[in-house]
């Protein structure tokens, strides 16, 4: 089982350019030939209720988890799952995605654990549906493990909501070995120092609000992130290289997903005006392994977090959340209105 996985991830990576690159969003077929590939067992263990409470039981570290694993699958349920992490992401979301899962190895070497060890493990990322898969009705799914989780609604053959989504790398840099010099969220550090190396005196007294990055990412795995209480230096205070950073560092997090959900998020902030999207800063200005930084970019309702100070800071956590939808937000409310207070006013009509 272990090694046809491992060869399935291998060809993942080799082919993932070419593969679901489409605009189309209705990803319901593909959830629904996922579902069917599984026994009744599994079957059981992945799917729930679109509004279960099971639906926000999200986070990023290592521990148990509901949902069947790849440990679980065969060849073909492998094969099923994987469609429909590609089909929900765009090519650099895929991409990431199947690295974060390949770095577990790394890790397994790097703290010397045993090769059939299983808390560093590429095979322990939890799969769970909630609802069932349809065209025209919410549904949701998510891919949970080890700093990742990627949380998807779906509604009228499209995705509505791709957030909370959150990806981690560690090492944030490989320092030995085969794969030294990797880095998996690369452009998410490097464009983010850039923008603040960009910045004259007058924008970092307004971007950099701490001389000491927080310990983690601020919203942690929250149900419900806020705004924070860093107001950051705003576009409209930014000259026109400035902006077309910051832009660039916001799409960088936006490629993560499908093509018409980047294209919709994007809309969604241009509506708001890119003058209103926030940058704030807190730690050091040295991009090097052993300089603590992070950083958030707010606005439109949008919120990006990125964080690393763990290991030495060699340890990336980045987030995005949607202040108005993640979880798929009204999808939620309506589905209740709809399913819940339509079927009591029915039964009390009898």
């Amino acid at each position: 089982m272990k090694n046809s996985i491992k060869i399935t991830f291998s060809a993942l990576l080799l082919t993932i350019g070419t593969v679901f690159c489409s605009q189309a969003q209705d990803i319901s077929p593909l959830a629904n030939d996922f579902i069917e590939s599984l026994s009744p067992e599994l079957k059981k263990q992945a799917c729930f209720p679109f509004d279960h409470s099971e639906r926000f039981n999200w986070h990023f570290v290592p521990r148990e988890r509901n949902g069947p694993t790849f440990h679980d699958f065969d060849k073909n349920q492998t094969e099923h799952a994987l469609n429909l992490m590609r089909a929900s992401l765009g090519v650099a979301g895929q991409k990431k995605a199947a690295a974060i899962i390949e770095l577990e190895n790394v890790l397994r070497e790097v703290e010397n654990r045993p090769e059939n060890d299983t808390y560093r493990d590429p095979l322990n990322y939890h799969f769970s549906v909630f609802g069932q898969p349809s065209s025209d009705k919410a549904w949701g799914w998510r891919l949970e493990g080890h700093h990742m989780s990627l949380n998807f609604s779906s509604s009228k053959g499209s995705i509505t909501s791709s957030t909370p989504s959150f990806m981690g790398s560690n090492p944030g840099i490989i320092l030995s070995g085969p794969h030294m010099n990797r880095q998996v969220l690369e452009d998410e550090t490097n464009v983010g120092f850039e923008l603040l190396h960009s910045l004259n005196d007058a924008q970092k007294k307004q971007a950099i609000f701490a001389g000491k990055a927080p310990a983690d990412i601020i919203t942690s795995n929250d149900r419900k992130a806020k705004i924070l209480d860093q107001p950051g230096v705003k576009g409209s205070d930014l000259l026109p290289n400035q902006l077309s950073l910051l832009k660039e560092l916001v799409g960088i997090y936006l490629s993560r997903y499908t093509a018409e959900y980047h294209a919709k998020m994007l809309k969604r902030i241009e509506k708001s005006g890119w003058g209103n999207i926030s940058f704030a800063w807190a730690g050091s200005e040295i991009n090097a392994v052993g300089n603590p930084h992070y950083y958030s970019i707010q606005g439109a309702g949008l919120l990006i977090e990125y964080d690393n100070v763990q290991n030495n800071a060699n340890h990336v956590h980045a987030v995005v959340r949607d202040l108005q939808n993640d979880f798929g937000g009204d999808l939620l409310q309506s589905h209740y209105l709809q399913d819940h207070l339509g079927n009591k006013i029915a039964h009390s009509a009898e």
